[in-house]
């Protein structure tokens, strides 16, 4: 079997480099802008030294996410959980909870409502885990049409330079598609027109987009401009 894939790459390869072709290197990219956005919230009965227990501080939490708007179902889940009762035994203290959570939001004003109301419920571990979109498969199909098209615009320019014509694409080599995802929620909420006098405005919040950037690169073959042969 090993044999037989050998010499059937070795034959294709060399019909590959017996036609005349040109290859070149097609790039398209696009911006997208953040409908899922991962929240990730962690509660530690310690923090507040146990004035609340973390059932309390959950069920809160709860009920103002339901207020917001936030599926409970679909959009919240419970990551992790855990105590100190293993240091108990060797230090004699409090035995703590802790939980972490995964809320999913799906615009930045509705996020930045999040940070701020469980904020003023004593909840104020929160980050941003990562942003996503809801339709990222689509959108990674058309930059993909769109490289092998501008790939295609370039070899045709430069064939009829020399007299050539593009013809079918002979080999197709794609590129691992580079994102830039944003993570951190310091360096990508950004918050503008917020208002000071007495009267408080929703600020208006917004991420950064993300970025995804695909190469491919294309061997065309070459035709002859006017008998349309191969040369």
């Amino acid at each position: 079997m090993l044999l037989v894939f050998m010499t059937s790459f070795a034959q294709a390869q060399k019909n590959f480099i017996d036609e005349n072709y040109i290859e070149v290197t097609g790039r398209a990219e696009k911006e997208i802008i953040p409908d899922e956005i991962y929240l990730q919230v962690f509660i530690n009965e310690g923090d507040n030294k146990g004035k609340e227990s973390l059932e309390m501080l959950e069920m809160k939490m709860i009920k103002k996410l339901k207020e917001i708007g936030v599926d409970m179902k679909k959009e919240f889940a419970v990551k992790d959980i855990s105590s100190n009762f293993k240091n108990y035994w060797l230090k004699k203290t409090d035995i703590f909870t802790s939980k972490q959570y995964q809320i999913i939001v799906h615009t930045a004003p509705v996020a930045g409502r999040v940070f701020r109301e469980l904020e003023g419920l004593g909840i104020s571990n929160i980050s941003i885990e990562k942003l996503d979109h809801s339709e990222m498969e689509k959108f990674k199909k058309e930059i993909k049409t769109d490289a092998i098209r501008k790939a295609k615009e370039t070899a045709s320019a430069l064939a009829s330079a020399a007299d050539r014509k593009v013809g079918k694409a002979i080999y197709i080599r794609e590129n691992e598609p580079f994102f830039y995802q944003p993570m951190m929620a310091g360096a990508n909420l950004k918050v503008r027109g917020y208002a000071m006098d007495e009267a408080y405005t929703e600020p208006d919040i917004e991420f950064e987009k993300i970025k995804i950037e695909y190469t491919v690169q294309v061997f065309f073959g070459l035709t002859d401009e006017v008998s349309g042969t191969v040369k």
